[in-house]
């Protein structure tokens, strides 16, 4: 079509237009594709997916409406995010089992912890019809008829929510889950309370969880409004991060927007306010200059965080050293701040953990994860011991898992790998660089390397931690890394990818502008492929 002729055509028409195609296209693909045809009439494939790409044209044109630049980002958080809350199926991101309970038990009032505690016998159905992990910890493989040759064929289907068990079993997915779940199921013992002992961070959830029980809600109803609750905790850290960014927010703003953050911040995992709190402390070092209420927020946040995960976190109130003498405006010199801070720290971490002691009750003895052969005591004198062979286990764990950037499509605990998001998880990284290479958007040589050095340093302490606590004692390799610990790391390093990029390179006026588009449109792309990997495909693999 000629340009003169699209230009005449009224953009909400254009965009309605690009809509209908593109869930025609979607649909087509999979029915083809993924066989769906054999599981769906074609009409409610096609309505389906033509149904959902009108609500994205409609938040699209939302978004167009909205003037304000922060607001504006929100908001796409928030409606990128949910779509992540139901393309998820119920309990598999990590720990989120336990962190459902948790959170439920706090939104009917229990603050404390009993392990003889139970719940409605609902929850029950929901535990046993979800199991967690679900894709690798139930990966089918043999030989099979292809659909339509009929010849064998071997079949895998790991990466995808697919089972069946022996040969001749029927076939189950995520969709028969959530049928045991209504069918009302209940075989096992019924759940009790889990090894789980902090409350503040589970606050956002449960309250989504007893707002949706205050209107009769179900365990699963509850999962989705305590997730919703995370969401919205979320989305206003990063609204509040974004505001008082004063440079470098398209980093922030691809970070946020990464399929892994909305992710976790789309869980009941307490990781949602955590990832946000990041976000905002170093939001908050982009500042020209420090005033009482930036270094206050700051403390605020670096306070929060050692509630979650204390002790490695206890590097954050180091980083407001970074502000210049001569920027710092705040009341009270930066040693006080950081003193002041430490201590805040420190005792939130020792009340909670003493909290979490004194009011459990009827809990056994808790056996340390990862069993006999983890002992905390003995990995750090090893360490010690061999700090070049610990230096050989710290880059062979990295090599490994792809330096944990190229592992930025892996989900769940580990085992659901969509390779698409890996492949462009990196490439927008990079182009979010590209975008804060102009020079108005540098921090200055002090805050970049010092920020630089911190990257450095956290990823080192988080992988210790993870070998010390959780590693078998001289173990090759480090166990229990997941790639949600190393996001506010590839923010700083975007941060100074973009200082090396603006010697060579200068974007174009104006290129800020796609930088909402561009991550909006790659978070959008993640939750449409989180639902393909769970809830349509690969049929063919399993013999029909």
């Amino acid at each position: 079509m000629p340009k003169h002729l699209l230009q005449k055509i009224p953009k909400p028409l254009l965009t309605l237009i690009a809509a209908l195609a593109a869930g025609v296209g979607v649909s087509y693909y999979w029915r083809v594709f993924y066989y769906l045809d054999t599981r769906l009439p074609p009409l409610v494939t096609t309505a389906g997916c033509v149904g959902f790409a009108l609500l994205v044209a409609l938040g699209v044109w939302l978004l167009s409406r909205i003037r304000e630049q922060n607001v504006r980002a929100a908001v796409c958080i928030f409606l990128c995010g949910l779509l992540f809350v139901f393309a998820d199926p119920p309990l598999q991101t990590p720990d989120e089992t336990d962190h459902y309970l948790r959170t439920y038990a706090i939104s009917m009032g229990r603050l404390d912890f009993d392990a003889d505690r139970g719940y409605p016998e609902d929850a029950t159905c929901l535990m046993e019809a979800f199991p967690g992990a679900w894709v690798n910890a139930h990966t089918s493989a043999g030989l099979g008829k292809d659909p339509i040759t009929g010849a064998d064929q071997p079949y895998n289907t790991a990466g995808y929510a697919l089972k069946q068990y022996g040969d001749e079993g029927a076939i189950q997915s995520v969709t028969d889950s959530f049928a045991r779940y209504f069918a009302k199921e209940v075989q096992g013992e019924p759940v009790t309370e889990p090894i789980s002992f902090l409350v503040l961070p589970f606050l956002p959830g449960a309250l989504g969880m007893a707002l949706a029980r205050l209107f009769g809600g179900g365990a699963l109803v509850c999962l989705y409004a305590g997730r919703v609750g995370n969401l919205l905790a979320y989305t206003l850290l990063c609204w509040l991060a974004l505001k008082q960014a004063q440079r470098c927010r398209p980093a922030f703003l691809c970070v946020m927007l990464l399929p892994m953050s909305l992710f976790m911040g789309a869980s009941l995992s307490y990781d949602a306010t955590l990832l946000g709190c990041y976000y905002l402390m170093l939001a908050l070092l982009t500042r020209r200059e420090w005033d009482t209420s930036t270094a206050a927020l700051y403390a605020a946040a670096a306070v929060f965080v050692n509630i979650a995960k204390p002790y490695l976190n206890l590097l954050w109130p180091l980083l407001p050293f970074l502000v210049c003498r001569a920027q710092w405006k705040a009341k009270g010199r930066r040693r006080w701040w950081w003193l002041g801070t430490t201590a805040a720290a420190l005792a939130v971490t020792l009340f909670t953990e003493w909290y979490g002691t004194a009011m459990r009750h009827n809990y056994a003895f808790i056996a340390r994860q990862g069993g006999e052969t983890v002992n905390g005591g003995q990995q750090l004198a090893f360490i010690l011991a061999n700090p070049l062979r610990y230096l050989s286990v710290l880059l062979g764990t990295l090599y490994e898992n792809e330096f944990f950037v190229g592992q930025l499509g892996l989900f769940g605990w580990k085992d659901l790998s969509i390779p698409m998001l890996s492949l462009t998880g990196p490439l927008l990284l990079g182009f979010a660089a590209l975008l804060c290479a102009e020079p108005q958007q540098g921090l200055g040589r002090r805050r970049t390397a010092g920020l630089g050095l911190f990257a450095a340093v956290y990823a080192v302490g988080a992988m210790t931690a993870m070998y010390i606590t959780y590693t078998p004692v001289a173990m090759v390799r480090i166990v229990g890394l997941q790639t949600r610990y190393f996001l506010p790391v590839w923010l700083l390093l975007t941060v100074g990818a973009a200082a090396l990029l603006r010697r060579v390179a200068t974007p174009r006026a104006g290129a800020q502008r796609l930088a909402l588009p561009v991550f909006g449109a790659g978070a959008l792309v993640g939750a449409v492929l989180l639902f393909q990997h769970y809830f349509v495909g690969p049929f063919y693999t399993i013999p029909q």
